[in-house]
């Protein structure tokens, strides 16, 4: 069931087999929804993916944005696919129907925003960005805000950004200079450039509205002193038409290596002294408000990454199967031999089953982290448990998911070789586009940063001890499978050891050595996301062992391996089966058989990185 987008079966298999999206549909919450409702939005989602958006891929990456006299154009094609995408309804269809969504579940969101972002993520980041700002405006704003900006901006009517970055105070957001002043009616004039700004100025909209950070005159320095402040490009008149232009200037558009057709700019605020801000929730309270659209920026990336590198991977398993080259290394002295698809070499065969792998561990993943977010919502009784693995898993979905991203796209470009380099191909592209994912909101070194420093700690430590619960519940089950014992052995001692490992960086954390969890946390989360990612894979396993023994049973093959073999030929659902069972045994003796000699490296406490002098890095 391939598009060369996604996989939908393994979509489908994730929702309603291994999550169990029918229980949301059995809340107060979501009790408007069903199975057939999922199933057709989704069919509808894949109709938006590939007749609307792919077709605007390659073309606004040749095209790009331009920049001329002060002003952004977004590549054309851009204008009627995302005009077409808002009209039917994907802007914000997990808000409320009070603000114009469909209280849609994030998990079904999140399946069918794979599908657009793996057709064209740079086109999505416009409504995308929209979106964050709206909600922020929804959970702080005023009426009055509410009623001036937020509607007008769910309907795709204005569009919006987030403006942190400025050039001297990157990460170290605390270091900001966009300041604001106090003016006689309430309002704010601020001045300052924010830069790196994604969708910051261009022609889809007939206005966009900023969020800006900015510090009010004689608020204390660092992040502790930052509010928060709506401001439009155009100012809004009482009667809401659109006023004159909000002193906000367009200094340039970043030339960059992917996302071309994104709009990467410099915004100068109050140059000439007019430009006018409101106050968004109280004062000094702009990076906690800031934050709530952060942290969904952070999931989307997460997901933005598994798309591209799931068009990735499809396009390879295709072009494998196509791909006539070589005869079987076992014909090799045989003259009478005939060249085959590449996809029977065994090298290219270990590439394919390690991008499977992680593609569909890392949907696991970052589908599972939505559905922690429907739960949080939807059973209120257990929502602090929930958002706690929310809060704990997403710097893992943005990290882990866009570092193994960029791998799965290298190896996607390796199946076709030489043609993988070329422009001919969308390979290389995916390549380009993909690696914003490890750099924008927040590098992969600061999810890193965030997991260990703060986010293991949380709620005392419940919300990691509730994942490992989960995970050892996992292991109880394969061990109890003849087939799976072997490989849920494997997950166990990776899991023994990653627990061994969180308890130790903690008491790190409180000793002289306390240098060595922040200088050890990228490698970390690396491994905390492979045994996750090993966890649901091994989870998957197991239940597609149960699945086949009913498919056995059905056809008489319980006790036949060659009528097992023969039905993977003949019954689409045994391959897919099949194809989870081998995913999970070969993530687990690759990946998972690594895990405690890397967490033993790390317990070492080797400072080498650190004790280096600066001059000997090159002479």
């Amino acid at each position: 069931m391939s598009n060369l987008l996604v996989n939908e079966r393994d979509q489908e298999f994730l929702l309603f087999e291994q999550l169990g999206i029918e229980k949301l549909f059995q809340t107060e919450t979501f009790k408007d929804f069903s199975k057939e409702d999922a199933l057709l939005i989704m069919s509808e989602a894949k109709k938006m993916a590939v007749n609307v958006i792919l077709p605007t891929y390659a073309e606004g990456d040749r095209e790009g944005c331009t920049f001329k006299n002060g002003k952004v154009t977004a590549p054309k094609s851009y204008h009627d696919a995302c005009k077409k995408y808002i009209e039917a309804g994907w802007l914000c269809p997990t808000a409320s129907p009070d603000v114009g969504g469909q209280g849609m579940p994030i998990t079904l969101a999140a399946v069918n925003l794979e599908l657009c972002q793996a057709a064209n993520f740079a086109l999505l980041m416009y409504p995308g960005l929209t979106h964050g700002a709206a909600s922020l405006i929804e959970h702080f704003g005023t009426e009055e805000l509410k009623n001036r900006y937020m509607y007008k901006m769910f309907s795709g009517q204005w569009m919006g950004t987030m403006c942190l970055t400025e050039p001297g105070a990157g990460t170290d957001v605390g270091a900001l200079k966009t300041s604001a002043k106090r003016l006689p009616d309430g309002t704010f004039s601020i001045t300052g450039s924010k830069c790196f700004i994604s969708c910051g100025d261009h022609d889809l909209t007939e206005n966009i509205v900023h969020p800006v950070l900015a510090r009010i005159e004689g608020d204390p320095p660092g992040t502790g002193g930052i509010s928060i402040f709506i401001v439009p490009k155009y100012r809004v008149n009482a009667d809401g038409s659109l006023g004159e232009l909000n002193d906000i200037h367009t200094g340039n558009i970043e030339h960059k290596m992917g996302i071309k057709g994104s709009a990467t700019c410099t915004l100068n605020f109050g140059d000439e002294g007019k430009c006018i801000g409101e106050l968004l929730g109280k004062e000094r309270q702009g990076m906690r408000i800031m934050f709530h659209m952060m942290n969904g920026a952070r999931f989307d990336v997460g997901m933005q990454a598994l798309g591209v590198a799931s068009a990735a991977f499809e396009h390879a398993i295709a072009y494998a199967k196509e791909r006539i080259q070589s005869v079987p290394v076992w014909e090799m002295k045989n003259p009478d031999a005939k060249a085959v698809p590449i996809i029977q070499h065994p090298d290219v065969r270990r590439d394919l089953l390690w991008m499977k792998a992680h593609i569909e561990g890392i949907r696991a993943l970052n589908y599972f982290t939505a559905y922690c977010m429907d739960m949080a919502k939807s059973a209120p009784a257990e929502s602090e448990k929930w958002q706690g693995l929310v809060d704990l898993l997403t710097p893992v979905c943005k990290a882990y998911s866009s570092d193994k991203a960029m791998e799965i796209c290298s190896k996607a470009i390796d199946v076709y070789g030489g043609y993988g380099y070329c422009q001919e191909y969308p390979m290389e592209q995916y390549m380009r586009d993909c690696k914003i994912t490890t750099i924008y909101e927040g590098t992969n070194g600061i999810q890193a940063l965030d997991l260990v420093g703060r986010k293991l700690a949380q709620r005392k430590g419940m919300n990691v001890m509730t994942l490992f619960s989960e995970i050892g519940a996992t292991i109880a089950k394969a061990k109890e499978m003849s087939e799976l014992m072997p490989y849920a052995a494997r997950l166990e001692e990776a899991y023994n050891a990653l627990v061994d490992m969180t308890m130790t960086l903690a008491q790190l954390g409180k000793s002289s050595s306390f240098l060595i969890p922040i200088l050890n946390a990228s490698p970390y989360l690396d491994i905390f996301g492979d045994v996750i990612v090993g966890h649901f894979l091994i989870q998957s396993a197991a239940i597609a062992t149960e699945k086949l023994k009913v498919i056995y049973a059905e056809k008489g093959a319980e006790d036949s391996r060659g009528k097992q073999r023969a039905l993977i030929h003949e019954d689409a659902d045994v391959a897919f089966y099949m194809g989870k069972i081998a995913a999970a045994k070969f993530f687990a003796v690759e990946v998972l058989c690594t895990v405690k000699s890397r967490c033993e490296a790390i317990k070492s406490e080797e400072k080498i990185p650190i004790e280096m002098a600066d001059e000997s890095f090159t002479c």
